[in-house]
Parts: C-alpha cells; sequence; structure tokens
C-alpha cells in the first residue's frame, strides 16, 4: 500500500482487529471522560473575557481584590390587590429570623418600601465570595419557600447573585437535557430513512455520541490551558453530533453501495476503509484549520470555541477511522437487522433516480438563466445582512417564561433604576495615590456638572487596600444600550486622561457594560477581516491544490460567500424583527449576538468544504472518463446527492433544536447554522453550483487539464477522487 495512504492502513487495521479497535476506542472515550471529570473545567475569569480599554479596567479592577460580598433580595407583593402591611409585615419577620439563622448569611437589612406602597424589598448579604454564591444559596431558597407556604396571599420571589445564577445554570442545564434527548431521537429518525435498518442507523448515532462524550472530556483538560467559557459544551454537542454523523454516514454509505455491486462483506468494509478513511480526515483537516482561524480573532471567547470545536472535529475523525470500521466488520451482517419494511425497500431500491435529474434540467439545459434567478434571490436574501447590528446579550433578551427572569422583571417594576453606570480605574504605585484621588474627585466635579450624567448619583470612590487601585463609579441616566450611554462613556474617556495629566506610571480606563459592548464590537470590526481573510485564503488554496483549477477554487469561495450571506441575511430576518418572537419565543433587541457572524462564517465556511469536495470530485471523476462536462455534472451530483442530502438533513435537524433553547446565542447559532446548511445543500448544489460548472465549460479546469493519472503517481484531486465513493444511494 502506498505511503499516501496512512489512513487506510489504521482503517483496515481497525477492521481486521475489530475487538482490539472497539477495546481501544472505548478506554479511550472512558479515559477521557474520567479525565476531565477529575480536573473539572477550567473556566475564564470574567477580567479576562473584555478587550480594549473596558477590558483593561476590569483587569484594573481585579487586581484591587476589593472586597466584594454577593447580595440577595426578597421581593415581597400581593398576588391580588393592594399589599397588606399586616400580613407583609409578619413575612417580612419570618424572612429576617430565617435568614440570620443561616450560616451562609452575613448581615439582614431593613425592608424597604417602594413608591407606591404595594412591595417590599429585603436586602440580604451572603457570606463567602460572588463565585461560590449559586452553590450556597439553596438555604436562602429554602427560607423564602418556607415563607412563601406561610403566606399564601403573598408572592415571595427571591433574586440576586447567587439565586440568579443558580436559577439561570438549571435552566440551561434543562435546555442542554431537552437537546441531547431530542437531537438523538431526531437523529435516529432521519438515518432510519436513510438505511432502513435500526442496526445500521444507530451506529453513527453511538459513534457520535462517543465522540461528543471523549471531547467534552477533552476539552476539560484543554481548558487548563486555554480556560473555556460556558457556551464549549454546547458548541461541542452542535458540531459533535453533526460531523459525527456525518463521517459515519459516508462509511456506511460506500459499504452499502459496495455490497448492492456484488462485492463479499469482508471486501466491502475494507474497500470502505481504504476510501472513505481518507476523505474523512481531508474533510475534517479542512474543518479544523477553518476553525482554527477563530485564534486571529485574539479575543478568549474564540480561543475557547476555536478549541472545544477542534477536539471535537478531530475526535469524530479518529472516531470514523477507528471505530466505525470495526463496528462494521464485528457487526457483519447484523448491521441489516431490525428493518423497517417500507423504508428498507426504498433504500435498497436499485435502478436511475429520477428526482434528482428532473431538479438539475434548468440548471443543465438553461444554466445563463437558472444561474441569475438563483443568485438573484439568494442576494435578496442576503440583502438584510447590510443593516446587521451587533450587540452583547443580556438579561433583557431571556424569555420571560423563565422563573427568576420573571422575578427580576417584578423587582424593576416596583423598584424602577434608570440607566447604567460608569466604572474609572486607575492603577498607579501607592506613592502617587494622592495624585490620583485629587484627579479622579476633579473628573467627579466636572461629571456632575453634565447632563450626560446622573444628578441623583454620586459618583463613589474605592481605593484598594494597597492604595495602588483606585475605581470610581458614575452613573448616567440612559440605558445601557442607548446611543446617549455611548455618548456619555466616550466624554468621559476623553475626560479622564485631561484629569490625569502629569500622573507619572499609571494605567486608566473607562470600562463598564457600556464600554465592554462598543470595544467588543469595534475588536470584532479590527479582527474580522483578518479571520476572514484566513479562511477565504485557506478554501481558495486548499481547492486550488486539490484540483490543479484556479476556476473551481474561485467558484468555491463565491458560492461559500453566496450561502453564508444569505444565512446572515436570515438571522437579521428574523432576530432584528418581532415577527418571529412568538415562534422562537424570544424578546428581539433590534440586534445579533456580537460573536455570532464571526463564528457562524467560520463553521459554515469548513463544513461546506466537506460537500464542495465530495460533489465536484465526483463530477470530475466522470470528466476525466471523458463523458461531455453536463452529463458529468448530472453524474456527479446525482451520485453524491444521497450522502450529502443525508448528511445535510442530520445537520439541520441538530442545528434547529438549539434554536428551541432559551438564550439568544443559542437561538441565533441555530438558526443560522441550519438555514446555511440548508441553503448551501439545496439551492447552491442543485441550482448555483451546476449552472456556473455548465457555463464554464472546459474553463473549469484551466489552468490544469483532465489527463487521468499514469503510473503509481496522481494528482492530489486524482487521490481526492479515487478515495470517493463510485456510486452513493439515492
Amino acid at each position: 500500500m502506498s505511503k499516501k495512504a496512512w489512513t487506510a492502513r489504521i482503517a483496515l487495521w481497525s477492521a481486521r482487529h475489530s475487538w482490539a479497535a472497539i477495546a481501544l476506542w472505548i478506554t479511550f472515550v472512558a479515559l477521557a471522560i474520567v479525565a476531565g471529570n477529575a480536573v473539572g473545567t477550567n473556566s475564564v475569569p470574567d477580567d479576562e473575557t473584555g478587550v480594549g480599554e473596558s477590558g483593561l479596567v476590569s483587569r484594573i479592577v481585579a487586581s484591587g481584590h476589593f472586597p466584594e460580598k454577593p447580595e440577595e433580595n426578597i421581593l415581597v407583593t400581593a398576588r391580588n390587590g393592594p399589599l397588606d402591611s399586616g400580613i407583609a409585615r409578619a413575612a417580612v419577620d419570618d424572612l429576617t429570623e430565617g435568614m440570620r439563622s443561616l450560616p451562609q448569611v452575613e448581615s439582614v437589612g431593613e425592608a424597604i418600601p417602594s413608591v407606591d406602597r404595594r412591595a417590599l424589598l429585603v436586602p440580604v448579604v451572603m457570606t463567602g465570595d460572588t463565585e461560590t454564591a449559586d452553590r450556597r444559596v439553596e438555604p436562602l431558597l429554602a427560607v423564602s419557600a418556607r415563607t412563601q407556604a406561610a403566606h399564601p396571599s403573598l408572592r415571595i420571589e427571591q433574586v440576586g447573585t447567587g439565586s440568579t445564577a443558580k436559577g439561570l445554570t438549571e435552566t440551561l442545564g434543562e435546555d442542554f437535557t431537552r437537546a441531547e434527548l431530542v437531537s438523538v431521537p431526531l437523529t435516529l429518525v432521519i438515518l432510519l430513512g436513510v438505511f432502513g435498518a435500526l442496526v445500521a442507523a444507530s451506529v453513527p448515532v453511538v459513534v457520535a455520541l462517543t465522540s461528543v462524550g471523549a471531547a467534552l472530556g477533552l476539552s476539560s483538560l484543554a481548558s487548563q490551558v486555554l480556560p473555556a467559557t460556558s457556551l464549549v459544551s454546547s458548541v461541542v454537542l452542535l458540531m459533535g453530533m453533526a460531523v459525527g454523523v456525518d463521517y459515519s454516514l459516508f462509511y456506511l454509505s460506500r459499504e452499502r453501495e459496495e455490497l448492492r455491486n456484488g462485492v463479499s462483506r469482508p471486501d466491502a468494509v475494507r474497500i470502505a476503509a481504504q476510501t472513505s478513511g481518507h476523505t474523512v480526515v481531508v474533510s475534517g483537516a479542512t474543518v479544523i484549520v477553518a476553525m482554527g482561524g477563530l485564534y486571529l480573532a485574539g479575543q478568549a471567547t474564540f480561543r475557547s470555541l476555536a478549541t472545544g470545536s477542534i477536539i471535537v472535529v478531530a475526535v469524530a475523525v479518529l472516531a470514523s477511522l477507528i471505530a466505525v470500521p470495526a463496528l462494521l466488520a464485528r457487526l457483519g451482517g447484523w448491521v441489516d437487522r431490525l428493518r423497517v419494511p417500507v423504508l428498507w425497500r426504498l433504500s435498497v431500491r436499485s435502478g436511475e433516480p429520477r428526482l434528482w435529474p428532473r431538479l438539475l434540467t434548468p440548471s443543465l439545459r438553461h444554466p445563463a438563466t437558472t444561474l441569475m434567478v438563483s443568485v438573484g434571490l439568494l442576494l435578496l436574501l442576503a440583502a438584510p445582512a447590510l443593516t446587521m447590528t451587533l450587540k452583547q446579550p443580556g438579561t433583557d433578551d431571556l424569555p420571560r417564561d423563565i422563573p427568576v427572569v420573571q422575578a427580576l422583571e417584578h423587582v424593576r417594576t416596583a423598584f424602577p433604576s434608570e440607566g447604567t453606570t460608569h466604572v474609572v480605574a486607575v492603577r498607579a504605585p501607592a506613592h502617587a495615590a494622592p495624585e490620583v484621588r485629587t484627579a479622579l474627585q476633579l473628573l467627579a466635579d466636572r461629571v456632575e456638572a453634565s447632563d450626560l450624567f446622573a444628578h441623583d448619583r454620586e459618583p463613589q470612590l474605592q481605593v484598594s487596600g494597597d492604595a495602588r487601585v483606585h475605581v470610581l463609579t458614575v452613573g448616567t441616566p440612559f440605558g445601557s444600550r442607548s446611543e446617549q450611554a455611548a455618548t456619555s462613556l466616550r466624554t468621559l474617556r476623553s475626560w479622564l486622561p485631561e484629569s490625569l495629566d502629569g500622573t507619572p506610571d499609571l494605567e486608566s480606563g473607562v470600562g463598564g457594560k457600556v464600554g465592554q459592548s462598543l470595544d467588543f464590537t469595534d475588536h470584532l470590526k479590527r479582527r474580522t477581516p483578518w479571520v476572514f481573510g484566513f479562511v477565504l485564503t485557506l478554501t481558495f488554496v486548499a481547492m486550488a491544490w486539490a484540483f490543479r483549477s484556479l476556476a473551481i477554487a474561485v467558484t468555491a469561495v463565491a458560492l461559500n460567500l453566496l450561502s453564508a450571506a444569505a444565512a446572515f441575511g436570515v438571522l437579521v430576518g428574523v432576530f432584528q424583527h418581532t415577527w418571529a418572537e412568538s415562534v422562537l419565543d424570544f424578546r428581539s433587541s433590534g440586534a445579533v449576538v456580537s460573536w455570532l457572524p464571526l463564528f457562524l462564517f467560520v463553521v459554515l465556511f469548513g463544513l461546506s468544504m466537506d460537500y464542495h469536495v465530495f460533489v465536484v470530485s465526483r463530477i470530475r471523476e466522470a470528466a476525466v472518463r471523458r463523458v461531455p462536462l453536463r452529463a458529468a455534472i448530472a453524474q456527479g451530483i446525482t451520485g453524491s446527492a444521497g450522502v450529502v442530502t443525508s448528511a445535510a438533513f442530520v445537520m439541520v435537524g441538530v442545528f434547529s433544536i438549539f434554536g428551541t433553547l432559551s438564550l439568544i446565542e443559542f437561538k441565533q447559532l441555530g438558526v443560522g447554522l441550519a438555514a446555511a446548511i440548508l441553503i448551501d445543500a439545496v439551492v447552491i448544489r442543485i441550482f448555483v453550483l451546476p449552472a456556473a460548472m455548465a457555463l464554464l465549460g472546459p474553463f473549469n479546469w484551466w489552468p490544469g487539464n483532465l489527463a487521468a493519472p499514469t503510473g503509481n503517481r496522481a494528482t492530489p484531486a486524482e487521490e481526492i477522487t479515487q478515495k470517493l465513493p463510485i456510486r452513493l444511494p439515492h
């Protein structure tokens, strides 16, 4: 066997030593899970996620080690009508007594009445730090629950550092569990339609689930070096189920095809291992390198997402080389057991397909018209992307059916607080503390004289124990997402250097929620061209190298850009407007989550390359055999349609589940990915690609040629072509 077939060697070894390979895979998965659980996940500290000036402010404030106690607030209101003061006071006394008896409580303040006297708010300060408050707040919630049971005419709700985090964490956990419970049966149903047998349909699901489990464990290990964000586990599940099923599907489909061609089952497994192994590695490597572009974003969240995605794709590739060939070899004829009668007959039917040639007819008979119409429709779909607005998500974006969100709304209604705050931080040597204090006091005086800032809240100054860090909190009467708040931030940032002029050896900046959102968006604007350039260049070089054709490379980049733009248009149309709020259970903020477009772009280019390599390779394979170009296009797309469509359906199904989750970023991620894959697999592959290739004619292969390889040497394009299935199920 030649040097180029090292992937086939691994797959063939797994098929020939199936028990050993299965044991090896199970051991690997178990060790990864155990090791990951043992070390736990090292999360990115809040002060390390920021960028720009606000990121510097977060790090300066963290270095001051200011004491920050977790706080809880218990809201007491009447279920109906006005609040009875006697009943309310009895409930407050019960709350106060119960809270003060807990070791987790440091102090309980006096109940604060609302302006309209329809609510009371009991402030509670917990012991310990804010990081662990969600794990220690349960006894406080139990006191609130007992008091609620004792006073049924009242509504008693608790919100705060620990209870809010706990409530949202539980909701996310339920979401994650639901996504797993729904995605597995949904994937199984789709695969049953492909294979017609439960055992065959179960193989990709088992491989994908074990890949996700191993990847989660390895991601925990990797987080010890590159800290992870809370989004990583969901992204690993999303990507793992998609590519894990995808890669297994390629193997099973090739084995099925060889069996239909009269090859014995052992030989069918061997041929599938020889051909599909290399193809999966090429596809997986493309996705991995594309995801590596996220490191160029220069931000902790993107580094974390890139690491998790790369790990799960690499594990899925490894599973396709070790677990899948071994399972197919060990199962033998059992892989076709537990057949579903109707689906089984459809999956093994022979004869020429009818649907795909009909769908391709417009593209091949009238390529210019088809290309113009399909591209025009995609550009129309992409048009809303020109108005895309980027914002960081907040509690306002959470669904209102979550209990803790309802409680937050009730507190805000009873005790409205307008505006937001900016944080001015200065770090300087201790001996410069008097100068810094004087400068910040002058700044505070200037703030109080401006209408851009709140006059009912005086600026608050804090000094660290070592006198090196000074923090000035400045209020503004405007909402955190308003243009007035942004103007006040920019004004404060222009005033700060003037106030500190002449003070040596210091670091300073203005941060807070407004600054974090604006700085993150500005950071992405600067970094996005680098990431886009990296991914586009990678796509162009990979396609040009594989097919020895600049025309194919340019076409691949153009089509991927077109499908990504259309997906962005769908994203904007759905989430920047209100028409889909009731369908997807969200409240529109008039914006797309800041980090999503960049992440979606990278993922989509990686996944789209899988399909593009398969389809174009099949077309080229037919053209090498001197089949007329339009017939070659028909053969290539028809021959690969079964696998591509099945894989796309699995991806769209899994991604769509995320559109039902609670967090707005998950909804947008799921809808964006599902829309893009659907557009890519249907519109691009059926209409745009064949029409474009039909119009290009012989220029498709420029400046290369279609000469078949001679001897034992083959061009990289032929290596890919030879490793691809020759006939795929329809």
